[in-house]
């Protein structure tokens, strides 16, 4: 399993920016082979981001390119440049 972190330090509504992520780039994510799961989060004073889960490596690479995509066209004016994205592989997991 491999996992993608999109972390963005400066953003107008966290909130708004979940809100659409959710029905647009969550849609989006949905359709890629691999896909696991999605969620975002807010870190609060402006700070939010999301864990995004593939199968592998090469489907997380592929969809986080749509996903960049997706957040310069949608989400222009809630977030102010580039997410800070972090990549890796899953070594463990712990389910509930």
């Amino acid at each position: 399993m491999y996992l993608v972190i999109r972390k963005f330090n400066h953003m107008r509504s966290v909130t708004e920016a979940a809100r659409r992520a959710e029905s647009g780039l969550g849609y989006l994510l949905k359709q890629s082979p691999g896909f696991q799961g999605y969620y975002v989060f807010d870190a609060g004073n402006g700070v939010g981001g999301s864990v995004t889960m593939f199968d592998s490596k090469e489907a997380a690479i592929a969809a986080n390119e749509k996903a960049l995509a997706w957040i310069r066209g949608s989400l222009v004016g809630i977030i102010n440049g580039e997410p800070e994205i972090t990549m890796g592989e899953v070594l463990a997991v712990v389910p509930a």
